[in-house]
């Protein structure tokens, strides 16, 4: 009995080291991911109205557009976190996701806190005209408050 016994602790100690191996391969790819990501992110939530700055190159030329909208939703974690900001322009709604570390979104500065108690907003696709508005809350993360 003391053999097979012997037999099953060896197995288990290469199960473990199995599993220690993929471990290892997270952790190898959290620290590579850490050199990428951005350090100077403001606070913002889900339903805050925010300006995104972002790198726009036409041909041998680039520029800076700003992008101001509400964001409807936040995903992701680590380098693929990304938000999507909603507005309406000519009656038209338009939405662009923006990978919150990515070298072409230059900065993002919220503006206006909005009141929401859902993650994620797509509710706000089917509404048109004023009822698109967020009740504003008071907070001290945007810069009106």
């Amino acid at each position: 009995m003391a053999a097979g016994a012997a037999s099953d602790n060896e197995e288990r100690a290469m199960a473990k080291k199995a599993t220690t191996g993929k471990t290892n391969k997270g952790r190898l790819l959290r620290d590579v991911e850490a050199k990428s990501l951005r350090k100077d992110i403001p606070y913002f939530e889900i339903g805050d109205t925010v300006d995104v700055r972002c790198r726009i190159v036409e041909g041998d030329k680039e520029r800076v557009q700003v992008f101001t909208g509400t964001v409807i939703a936040r995903k992701g974690s680590g380098i693929n976190e990304m938000i999507t900001v909603r507005r309406i322009v000519a009656n038209e709604g338009v939405e662009r996701i923006f990978p919150i570390h990515s070298p072409n979104v230059l900065d993002i500065k919220p503006v206006r806190s909005g009141k929401v108690r859902r993650a994620k907003l797509y509710f706000l696709r089917q509404r048109t005209g004023k009822a698109v508005r967020l009740a504003h809350r008071h907070s001290d993360h945007s810069t009106t408050s």
